[in-house]
């Protein structure tokens, strides 16, 4: 059960600023009125004032559990004490803040009744007959689980399993769960709790065998928690097995070693006959490791064997699923409706090819032919008028002579260069080199917009 500290007097830190003001805390630590309907606003002052400072008041204790008297002794002030908690804890109960513990318990299945839930029953029949006497007052050892509380640490349990080296065993023991959960529940009281927290939520199953409690925990991807069946039992015992066959292999070789350092003070005291029945001690030990570790290798066979088969298990069961999708998904599709369908696709799309052409063909067409042979040979014409060049009139007078034009006369042709009459004495290799000249002097030429005359050839001797 959680222990509450007493509060300070100097209002620390854990209390609200309200906890300083001597009189906002004389009215609330007054008592209720009979019932809200007498004052609602005095009612919902108190109550919202009390009720989230219980519960951060346990989350800050690291408890999921309180009573009255805890309460009392943690809100004393100045030597006064609340009036009004017990009825908190009524309104609270009632809006499902918090449930009585007994009732926490009792309402998860029966097999936890079977393994220490009376620990977690404290004096349910005093609640029960002040209820039923109609009495308002809440008995000061009731205990009450705060719900908020209790499912942060049901969901903090979960966690630490499935990050621990253990969360590959599917199942346990309670000693273990407890050593694994120290940090999370400082108790077994709180530890209990959250695992019925987690039963609520299908996140836990629990199983007394050969009188040892054992746990199951739900695994990664799953929505809950499969029952214990024979397998888990079976794979629970190969796997304690394991360990008590580890553990005894190890102490056998601490034996071992303490017989054979026997005997070598023995030996070295003289006593040789003692150090040879040391050594047989020895001997004997050894062989009993060596059997036990056979022994330990044929449980770690069958457990590697157990695993593979779940994997093939889960193999299996992921082959049958898709098996049943594919057949779900080709349900009613068999391969003569395929070709079946392929066909009639093949008789639309020749009917649209057969429709595309009688469309085509069957154009009207109401133009006469007279009128485009018209109209093409009046193109015709413009194109050739078009065409035709602005030439001038053709002269119909007389030529006139060379004389009166001036182009051919005696001093024209006096002034024409002598013809020569031999052979011209050039050579291909001087036109080559000639041209070549020439070309160079055209790419300058360009720059200075003047060209090189050419050589001129001298007359044959």
């Amino acid at each position: 059960m959680s222990c509450l500290p007493q509060s300070k007097e100097d209002g620390s830190s854990e209390f609200p600023p309200d906890w300083r003001d001597d009189a906002r805390m004389t009215f609330l630590f007054s008592a209720f009125k009979e019932n809200r309907d007498v004052d609602a606003t005095d009612w919902d002052g108190k109550m919202d004032f009390w009720t989230p400072l219980i519960i951060n008041h346990c989350r800050r204790r690291d408890a999921v559990c309180v009573n009255l008297h805890e309460l009392n002794e943690s809100f004393r002030r100045k030597g006064s004490v609340p009036l009004g908690l017990g009825t908190v804890l009524q309104s609270m109960y009632r809006n499902g803040k918090v449930q009585k513990e007994s009732e926490f318990a009792t309402n998860v299945d029966s097999g936890w009744l079977s393994w220490g839930v009376g620990l977690l029953l404290v004096k349910p029949l005093k609640w029960t007959l002040s209820t039923l006497l109609g009495s308002g007052r809440v008995p000061l050892e009731e205990s009450f689980v705060v719900i908020e509380l209790i499912k942060e640490k049901a969901v903090k349990l979960l966690e630490t399993y499935r990050s621990s080296p253990l969360s590959d065993r599917c199942l346990l023991s309670f000693q273990e769960l407890r050593t694994m959960a120290t940090d999370v529940c400082p108790d077994e009281t709180t530890l209990c709790l959250a695992l019925l927290q987690l039963q609520r939520d299908k996140q836990v199953t629990v199983s007394l065998h050969e009188g040892e409690k054992l746990v199951k925990f739900s695994q990664q991807g799953q929505g809950r928690v499969s029952p214990v069946s024979d397998v888990d039992l079976g794979i629970y015992q190969l796997q304690r097995s394991e360990k008590l066959l580890g553990e005894r292999v190890e102490a056998l070789g601490k034996e071992a070693d303490r017989c054979k350092e026997e005997a070598r003070a023995l030996l070295n005291e003289g006593k040789k006959s003692q150090a040879l029945r040391c050594l047989k001690g020895k001997k004997r030990v050894e062989k009993r490791a060596d059997r036990l570790y056979a022994q330990l290798e044929t449980v770690k066979g069958i457990l590697d064997r157990i695993a593979h088969s779940q994997t093939d298990r889960l193999v299996m069961q992921a082959y049958q699923a898709g098996v049943a999708a594919l057949r779900l998904s080709l349900k009613d599709v068999t391969v003569e409706k395929a070709e079946s369908l392929v066909d009639q696709i093949q008789e639309l799309c020749d009917t649209q090819d057969e429709v595309n052409q009688t469309l085509a063909g069957g154009a009207l067409d109401t133009t006469d032919g007279d009128e485009l042979e018209e109209e093409l040979e009046g193109l015709l014409k413009e194109s050739a008028s078009d065409e035709q060049l602005n030439l001038p009139e053709v002269p119909t007078g007389p030529m006139p002579s060379s004389k009166e034009t001036g182009i051919f006369t005696d001093d024209f042709f006096c002034s024409l260069p002598t013809v020569p009459d031999s052979r011209i004495n050039i050579t291909d290799e001087d036109l080559d080199r000639e041209l070549c000249r020439l070309s160079i002097s055209g790419a300058g030429g360009e720059q200075r917009g003047t060209l090189s005359p050419l050589k001129k050839p001298e007359p044959a001797q």
